[in-house]
Parts: structure tokens; C-alpha cells; sequence
């Protein structure tokens, strides 16, 4: 059976997610010579619905890494998603320190909802508590890389027919799926609590509403930017993507736990992994 369309779908406030996912697909999409189409379900209004996937379409899914795990309020809605037997990549982002068990969670979540695992990848991205952390990445030896993993999938679903790639699934990935997740401490073991903690908006901003029409859970009130009633995920959609840089945090907790992992891992340069 041929590959009639690549689709790219992908949660990602902070876009880079949506760099790895789309260099992927549009990558096997030309080397197959078939259609990318991308379906990104970072925002609300997108997660209402899921694309209609065909056994004879492929699917890249990517998802960032949150303290190790997917993200937990990303769980119900994909919990509605339906492979009808497609083959699928699942990809995971993560800031420079680990994936943990991000990767094997995504896996079994595709694999559970009628999807074939047929390859995967775990690629290192700039953190979103951090320009710091993985500064800049994914950056130009990252999309070498995804290319020629790209590469070496396409040429996988070349050379082989369907349904021996379906049975070979689902790729094997390492983690533990019945793991919890990171749990930020202080330098004597102390839990550091940061579930509720909000941005704030400094004197810089002008109302222009990026916040409001960036943030994946829609918790910015639109008549007041300095209000976030919803819950917030810690993405910093709205801090990276101010063009005043007028968010920001500001809780003791928060600022400690970014400046340790800066200083435990911002010195180095995480690899990417990729299994086939």
C-alpha cells in the first residue's frame, strides 16, 4: 500500500514542537512524493475535533515533555483521537535535561487508539521556562539530524509493504509508563510547589491581546490581559511570544526551579534519540 498524505499534528505553544513535527513531515513527504498536511490542536477551538485519518496515511504526532510526562491537560483530548489503523512517528520535545517518559506515554496513547508505531524520536528544544536551557534549539545540527531520521523512515515505508510495518509495531521505546512526574525540589529535598503559580504583566504592555490568542488553554481574559482566570500549563506561550516582553514570573519557587535547572543542565547540549 502506498502513503497518500503525511500528516503533521502537533501540540506546541512555544513552536518548536512544530519545527521538529513539520522538517519531519515535510522531509518523508518529498521523498515519498505524496502531500504533507499539517493539524496543529495547540489551541482550544482546534481540539473540538480530530482530523479523519486513513489506514493509508501516515502520522508524525508530536507533544513537548512537562516535568517528564505529556501534559497532563492535553490527557482528555487525547483521549478522542482515532488512528483507524494508520501508521504513526510519535515525537516528543524536551528542554535540554531529559524525556523521561514522555516518549513511551505518547506511544502507548497512539498505540491504544488504533495506530501503528512504526518509528519515534526524542528531540532536545529549548526549554520553556528558559532561553538558557537548549538556547536556540532546535537549531540547524538539529534539522540535519531529523532530516536523516526522516530519510530513514521514508525509505523504511519504500522499501516494505504495510502490513509487515503494522505488525512489527509498536516500536520500542524506553520508560515507564506508570511513572509520575518530575517533581521540582530545593537543594535539601524540599518539594517546590508551582501548580498555581501565574505570570505577570509588567508596565511594558500595550494591550496588543498576543497573549490572549497564543495561550493553549485560553486563561488570558481578552478584556483584561493582566487577568488569567483559567489554569495556567507553565508553557510560556505568552512570555516567549510577547513582542514587549511585558510577561513574565515572578515567584520565588518558579524563579529558584529555573535557575537550578539552568545550572544543572544549561551547560550542556542534550542529544536527540530516535528509534526505528
Amino acid at each position: 500500500m502506498k502513503i497518500k498524505k503525511v500528516w503533521q499534528i502537533y501540540f506546541s505553544p512555544t513552536r518548536t514542537t512544530k519545527k521538529i513535527v513539520t522538517t519531519l513531515g515535510d522531509e518523508i513527504s518529498a521523498d515519498l512524493r505524496t502531500e504533507p498536511e499539517e493539524y496543529d490542536f495547540t489551541l482550544p477551538k482546534m481540539r473540538e475535533s480530530f482530523p479523519d485519518i486513513s489506514p493509508d496515511e501516515l502520522v508524525i504526532f508530536g507533544m513537548p515533555t512537562y516535568a517528564g510526562r505529556l501534559p497532563n491537560l492535553m490527557l482528555k483530548y487525547l483521549d478522542t483521537i482515532e488512528g483507524n489503523g494508520a501508521l504513526a512517528v510519535p515525537v516528543v520535545t524536551f528542554g535540554n535535561r531529559a524525556f523521561d517518559n514522555s516518549l513511551i506515554e505518547l506511544r502507548n496513547i497512539l498505540e491504544s487508539h488504533g495506530f501503528h508505531t512504526i518509528a519515534a524520536g526524542a528531540f532536545s528544544c529549548e526549554h520553556s521556562f528558559s532561553t538558557e536551557l537548549g538556547a536556540y534549539r532546535p537549531d540547524w545540527e538539529d534539522e540535519e539530524e531529523t532530516k536523516e531520521f526522516a530519510r530513514r523512515i521514508a525509505e523504511r515505508l519504500s522499501a516494505g509493504d504495510y502490513d509487515r510495518l503494522a505488525a512489527s509495531s509498536p516500536i520500542q521505546v524506553p520508560g515507564d509508563p506508570e511513572a509520575g512526574y518530575y517533581q521540582p525540589r530545593d537543594r535539601k529535598g524540599n518539594f517546590i510547589d508551582i501548580r498555581k503559580v501565574k505570570p505577570v504583566t509588567g508596565p511594558r504592555c500595550v494591550n496588543c491581546g498576543v497573549c490572549v490568542r497564543v495561550c493553549p488553554l485560553g486563561a488570558i481574559d481578552p478584556s483584561d490581559v493582566t487577568s488569567i482566570k483559567g489554569v495556567c500549563m507553565k508553557c510560556n506561550a505568552c512570555v516567549k511570544r510577547c513582542t514587549k516582553g511585558a510577561k513574565y514570573f515572578e515567584d520565588k519557587g518558579y524563579l529558584y526551579h529555573k535557575e537550578e535547572l539552568e545550572a544543572m543542565y544549561g551547560w550542556q547540549r542534550a542529544e536527540n534519540q530516535v528509534f526505528l
